[in-house]
């Protein structure tokens, strides 16, 4: 089998976030949503290496905790989004849809997916995806600031990426958002067996990510808001893909 193109490990910090560590040189690493700052450190001293970048998502404390003291012991390019400039650790390099970045022998490109926040940014990079709290393992992140509209919109726009995408969101929830889409078709054995077998994953100590974007595709609800099967299963009567997209996003709240 081929090699992913790119080589990213984890750091966990606080009840289920994750910071994911890309592999920018032979001994330097860039952390994407660092949330803590000392489980980073570890993670750099055990591996003698250094820190190039840190690449924001979005503003949420448990996202950027980590990024100014992280700067001052290791230094790294931090990067974010130009239109939440205002409400992030000072910037190196701020950044909009569609630009790209160097990072090591990769580029960034950066998307702007609004909805769980109005300047969440997500990075595609070779063959991962860091959703942030857009997208989650069979999930997607709470409205708090944007529309249902635009949350549609944004996942569109990861949906459409290559489905040998790898996903690495921002924190562990699939197991829960595999309940959620059980509750919502419990006659797709896919889901049951699916849950058996990441529930068996987790129970190792392993993370249940990432995975490819091919299974989001299948098996996430929230991507399949324009799926017929998904609106006859759950009874809506909306037409709108937006408004079946907010039926499941209310639901998920109420869960």
């Amino acid at each position: 089998m081929p090699q992913p193109a790119l080589h990213v490990e984890s750091v966990l910090a606080g009840h289920d976030n994750i910071i994911w560590m890309i592999a920018t040189g032979a001994d330097s690493f860039a952390a994407v949503d660092p949330g803590e700052a000392d489980p980073v450190s570890t993670f750099l001293t055990k591996k003698r290496s250094t820190l190039s970048h840190i690449l924001i998502t979005h503003h949420h404390g448990d996202h950027i905790g980590g990024v100014v003291p992280l700067r001052q012991r290791h230094g790294g390019l931090v990067i974010g989004a130009q239109a939440d400039a205002h409400r992030l650790p000072p910037l190196d390099l701020a950044v909009s849809h569609n630009d790209r970045i160097p990072l090591g022998n990769s580029t960034a490109h950066v998307l702007a997916v609004p909805g769980h926040t109005t300047g969440h940014l997500a990075y595609h990079i070779e063959d991962a995806l860091f959703s942030g709290d857009t997208l989650f393992g069979f999930g997607c992140g709470r409205l708090f600031e944007g529309t249902p509209e635009m949350m549609w919109t944004s996942l569109l726009q990861l949906r459409a990426l290559p489905d040998d995408t790898r996903l690495f969101a921002g924190h562990e929830y699939t197991l829960a958002n595999l309940a959620f889409a059980i509750a919502l078709e419990p006659e797709r054995l896919e889901l049951t067996e699916l849950r058996t077998k990441i529930t068996a994953t987790i129970n190792t100590g392993q993370l249940s990510l990432p995975h490819p974007l091919s299974m989001e595709k299948s098996f996430n609800p929230f991507l399949r808001s324009d799926d017929p099967t998904l609106k006859s299963n759950i009874g809506v009567a909306h037409i709108s893909p937006k408004d079946i997209f907010a039926e499941l996003r209310e639901r998920r709240n109420n869960f």
